[in-house]
């Protein structure tokens, strides 16, 4: 399995974005260490969960724009997980593998979240879905796909894709913290509409 030989995740070197981007992620990372050391409240450990997403989706966003490579996003509810795939040479989506801020990653008990794509603009549709690859319900077009074998099952497509363009579809993801020991019901919202950057808000006394 290979990526673009021109959008290597694996290139050597880094530019600058990407180390600060890094150093961003290790300071989320730290803070949600010292959140647990010193018990910070829950609503602040559910907030840099919102903020970590909002990070690796920004930095994405510019890796497609700036290689010219189609990324999305794929959210499993039932594991409570969401991971990174792109688009390759054959136009099949494939995980990200061998960068581990874009593999699979699982929210913290007790945290979960809800993702909705729903009465949500979509002003550049037209645009989104220029390449025949995709369908009107955001999977990859299955001409030509062989049924029914099991070594050749195809990923699911991402509910949200990250374009080349640098549009990336419109969304809201809810961090939940539906309460326990007596502590009150905590949310946080992250939504984009068209164009990085994210937008974290919260605390939310119910989700959006």
């Amino acid at each position: 399995m290979r990526y673009r030989s021109s959008t290597s995740f694996n290139e050597a070197g880094f530019t600058l974005l990407e180390v600060m981007l890094v150093l961003l992620l290790m300071g989320l990372a730290a803070g949600y260490v010292m959140f647990n050391a010193f018990g910070a409240s829950k609503s602040d450990l559910l907030k840099s969960q919102a903020q970590r997403l909002q990070v690796i989706v920004d930095m994405a966003s510019d890796f497609a724009v700036l290689n010219q490579q189609q990324l999305g996003v794929r959210f499993e509810a039932d594991k409570n997980q969401y991971y990174f795939v792109y688009l390759d040479d054959d136009d099949e989506w494939q995980r990200i593998e061998g960068e581990k801020t874009y593999e699979p990653y699982t929210l913290p008990e007790p945290f979960t979240f809800t993702l909705n794509l729903d009465d949500l603009p979509w002003d550049v549709e037209d645009r989104l879905f220029d390449r025949e690859i995709f369908d009107e319900n955001l999977s990859v077009a299955n001409e030509g796909v062989e049924i029914g074998k099991e070594e050749e099952k195809k990923l699911p497509p991402p509910q949200i894709l990250i374009m080349s363009s640098g549009e990336i579809t419109p969304f809201t993801v809810s961090f939940n913290y539906e309460g326990e020991d007596g502590d009150a019901p905590v949310y946080y919202s992250l939504q984009n509409q068209d164009l990085p950057p994210l937008l974290v808000e919260g605390p939310l006394e119910r989700p959006l």
